[in-house]
């Protein structure tokens, strides 16, 4: 199932080059006592490949609407029977298919409305946020990804040592890849100019810090030129990009030694020979370059959907866990962080990271209750909050990342600016899972899952019970 049978998570415009800015600007503040919510709503883009008529001018503000709302801690809370009666009869739509969902209070960690909670569904790239919250919980926020060359079994021969950082790029300073803060090859070469003054004529890639198959069940090799997925292995450029400043630009098939080649160049070394070797342990380091902090590559994954991302950060989860950093190992080590630390994972089937294989199964009440914890009152001075990078990197409807083009309906466009979601898209699968406050700006908790349905017909719909909820008191 290539790109024409399966649809990617954000249905994006080809050929957009860079994410296009527009004039957004969205904080998501929840602090301890009280919080506040500051948006800024924006206009819609045009072009939705199929995904419904696009509104009128005149239904979706022309120009940033400012929409101050503080999120007042005694503000009342939706009534079940007042959700149901707002909610019920747009989820019992016959175009959502297999529907279900849950609308969870945060404060309070009650679910106020449901439909189906515990159904494991196909969850698209919404299950990206169990990999985020294993991930959070499991790494250090502030810790690193480190990539490293050695030296290598000749005088003159080198080891580039992949650490899982996606983010390496060959671009040279100044020039911005789709990565925050990336790790650069140019800064390897100048270690190596230090520590290794004599000529080097072979780069060697080492790919052994993880194992297995390179693709996960339920993923297609044609996901790759079309920009879904690279092999993953913990040496890439960008990502696998062909295009590093192309966010969906197209992958390559063979990103470590892609990586290795490149490096090769930088050096004057012959391209050609570059092949795979494992470093020795007590090989002297050369030169050594690390990502930005996992928050930040939490945060770029969440806004971008970005698959690669995930997958190199659910392996990290296993290895930090003495677990296989294969798809298996991965898989397994982000369920068992997430049921030590407290979540019911009943029902969960994940055989990746990303929720790229169609194999993947969620239960909408575990996405609540995962971005539940995650938008829940500090505890305390010295909670330490660890899930909160899971909020700051939702997209903003209408505003940024994997909901640019999306809520704009006359339905939905109430939410624009005010829902933060991730989505999820598949062939037949759409989901939705976020935090959005409502008319009395109390803040609320959703995840929607739709099965067996076109995402063109359901996306707008689940856009439309999110923004009904930013506009009901519901009581």
């Amino acid at each position: 199932m290539g790109f024409g049978r399966r649809i990617g998570d954000t249905l994006r415009v080809p050929g957009r080059g860079v994410r296009r800015g527009i004039a957004v600007l969205v904080i998501l503040m929840l602090a301890a006592a009280t919080g506040s919510v500051i948006a800024l709503t924006a206009p819609s883009m045009a072009s939705k490949l199929g995904l419904g008529a696009s509104t009128a001018a005149a239904d979706v503000p022309a120009a940033p609407v400012p929409a101050l709302r503080a999120l007042n801690a005694n503000a009342p809370l939706p009534t079940a029977s007042g959700l149901a009666e707002a909610l019920t009869p747009l989820a019992g739509s016959a175009g959502l298919g297999n529907f279900a969902g849950v609308v969870v209070d945060p404060a309070g960690g009650t679910t106020l409305w449901q439909r189906s909670p515990d159904q494991a569904l196909a969850p698209g790239s919404t299950a990206k946020l169990l990999t985020t919250a294993a991930a959070l919980l499991t790494l250090d926020s502030t810790q690193r990804l480190y990539t490293k060359v050695v030296a290598g079994p000749t005088p003159d021969s080198v080891i580039l040592v992949g650490g899982g950082d996606p983010t390496l790029t060959a671009l040279p300073a100044g020039k911005n890849s789709v990565y925050p803060q990336p790790a650069r090859l140019d800064d390897l070469v100048a270690d190596l100019r230090k520590t290794h003054p004599g000529p080097i004529t072979r780069v060697l890639i080492d790919t052994s810090r993880y194992t297995g198959p390179t693709l996960a069940q339920g993923w297609d090799p044609a996901d790759i030129p079309a920009g879904n997925i690279t092999p993953i292995v913990p040496l890439m450029l960008d990502g696998g990009r062909v295009d590093p400043t192309l966010q969906d630009g197209p992958r390559v098939s063979q990103p470590a030694l892609a990586a290795g080649r490149a490096l090769a160049e930088k050096l004057g070394a012959d391209q050609n020979s570059v092949t795979t070797a494992v470093a020795a342990p007590n090989a002297a380091v050369l030169g050594t370059v690390a990502s930005a902090p996992i928050s930040d590559l939490v945060e770029n994954m969440l806004q971008n959907s970005d698959n690669v991302t995930a997958e190199l950060l659910a392996r990290e989860v296993a290895i930090a866990r003495n677990g296989d950093p294969s798809f298996t190992g991965a898989a397994a080590q982000v369920l068992a962080a997430l049921s030590q630390a407290g979540f019911a994972t009943t029902g969960a089937v994940m055989v990746d990271g990303s929720g790229l294989s169609t194999s993947d199964r969620v239960p909408p009440r575990l996405l609540g209750t995962l971005l539940g914890a995650a938008a829940a009152p500090a505890q305390g001075a010295d909670d330490p909050e660890l899930l909160r990078p899971m909020l700051s990197g939702l997209p903003v409807a209408g505003g940024d990342g994997t909901l640019e083009d999306r809520f704009d309906t006359a339905n939905s466009a109430d939410g624009r600016g005010v829902v933060r979601a991730k989505t999820g898209t598949l062939s037949g699968v759409s989901s939705l899972a976020g935090v959005v406050t409502d008319a009395d700006g109390r803040l609320l908790v959703f995840a929607l899952i739709s099965n067996g349905q076109s995402p063109a017909t359901v996306r707008p719909q689940l856009d439309t019970i999110a923004a009904t909820l930013s506009q009901c008191g519901c009581r």
